[in-house]
């Protein structure tokens, strides 16, 4: 997995802007990874398919939007000549948000790796940083089969079916071979 992500240089570029930000219990996660293994699976380059990189960091000293959009604010310049967004999300709001947007009624997480707990699929529960010598450290609380299965499938009782269905016909057009289940 480290390897294949590793080999797209927009996720590294976003890894070491990260690990350069020193923000607190950070991590690039989600489609930037488990895209980065499904192209070394099909054979397709590196980056295809990912449309934006989502780092995440978990700061629960402050859940005021105004501290989360501070955060981005700083980060803006160190991302801005990238040809695809990277995206950063304070992890300790995001049950501020999620709940109202989605209809549920989500807990606060409890660090960046929790976060990976709670998404909408096991294939998707994957992150990556730099630690402070620049080394890979792979998070994947609910292990790898998932990513490497091909048969990407929603946790039971996926908080947006619909949602969920939308996101598997648009990835099913960029990775045919792939088998998505619909909610």
């Amino acid at each position: 997995m480290i390897e294949a992500v590793l080999a797209d240089p927009l996720a590294v570029r976003a890894l070491e802007g990260a690990r350069r930000l020193d923000l607190p219990d950070h991590a690039l996660m989600a489609g930037a990874l488990y895209k980065a293994v499904w192209n070394a699976l099909t054979g397709r380059p590196p980056g295809y398919g990912v449309s934006d990189y989502d780092l995440a960091y978990f700061d629960a000293s402050d859940l005021s939007w105004e501290a989360e959009d501070r955060v981005i604010r700083r980060a803006r310049p160190v991302f801005e000549d990238m040809p695809v967004p990277v995206e950063v999300c304070n992890q300790a709001r995001v049950h501020l948000w999620f709940n109202e947007k989605y209809g549920t009624n989500r807990l606060p997480l409890r660090n960046t790796e929790d976060a990976l707990r709670h998404f909408a699929s096991l294939t998707h529960a994957v992150a990556l940083r730099l630690d402070r010598d620049g080394k890979p450290d792979l998070l994947a609380p609910l292990g790898l089969d998932a990513v490497f299965s091909r048969t990407i499938r929603p946790v039971e009782g996926v908080s947006n079916p619909d949602g969920w269905n939308r996101k598997c016909d648009s990835q099913k057009q960029l990775w045919p071979e792939l088998d998505f289940v619909r909610a």
